[in-house]
């Protein structure tokens, strides 16, 4: 796995995992009692981003290390997942 394959791996773990923060502990404005003009009942009371994209960035190395030990290791390779040529329809 070369830099930018690594990278672009952290990218999509960092999105996914961003997706399933996001939602833990989310008090909405109307949990809270408190509506801004404007906005609707389920709008986030204080959604402290900033907050929620450091543990991102924690887990997602932790599982992007995890990933990478796998593919560097050689636990998984291409050939594991080639199923054209264990099915006996390609070529190699």
């Amino acid at each position: 796995m070369n830099v930018v394959s690594g990278l672009v791996l952290y990218a999509i773990i960092w999105f996914m995992t961003l997706f399933v923060i996001l939602p833990i502990r989310m008090t909405s404005q109307g949990e809270a009692g408190e509506i801004a003009r404007g906005t609707h009942a389920s709008a986030p009371h204080r959604p402290q981003l900033k907050r929620r994209f450091l543990i991102t960035s924690g887990v997602a190395a932790v599982i992007w290390a995890i990933f990478a030990w796998i593919i560097l290791g050689g636990l998984i390779t291409i050939d594991d997942i080639d199923l054209f040529t264990r099915f006996g329809m390609g070529e190699r």
